[in-house]
């Protein structure tokens, strides 16, 4: 049985390192499973999930061309189908808001624009000069 990408075959933990762990596979070969792709949770030690002489199930995820084996433990677990979520209800369209305003023009919409910005900006100015004691406020 050759080694091919997507297929999953049992091993043989030969080595740990920091960073990984060596499996020795069938027909002699040998692949590292990489810290990240050994449990679904966060793995700082790999020594509390892995120990040399372990059977393991791992899936071939790439076989590079110099004869690097990439293996994930944690992709050869089969995955609990998750429950598909009921759809949302669709929300009615008809607002009476969107009905005006879809009506209107591009030069309507521009001149209410226009005119909700200079009322903002008029608001903003009055605002802001009573704080500072308006334009002829003398200072002594």
């Amino acid at each position: 049985m050759s080694i091919e990408v997507g297929s999953k075959v049992q091993g043989k933990v030969t080595g740990i390192t920091n960073f990984g762990a060596f499996v020795e596979l069938p027909e002699g070969a040998t692949g590292l499973v990489h810290i990240s792709e050994v449990a679904d949770n966060y793995v700082k030690d790999i020594n509390e999930h892995l120990k040399v002489g372990d059977e393991v199930t791992v899936k071939v995820i790439n076989v590079e061309k110099d004869g690097k084996i990439g293996l994930s433990i944690r992709k050869a677990k089969d995955q609990p189908q998750r429950p598909q979520r009921p759809q949302r209800p669709q929300r009615p369209r008809n607002n009476k808001m969107n009905d005006t305003r879809t009506k209107e023009n591009f030069e309507q919409k521009m001149a209410r624009f226009l005119k909700d910005s200079e009322d903002r900006l008029s608001s903003l100015k009055r605002h802001t000069e009573s704080k500072r004691g308006g334009r002829g406020a003398k200072r002594g």
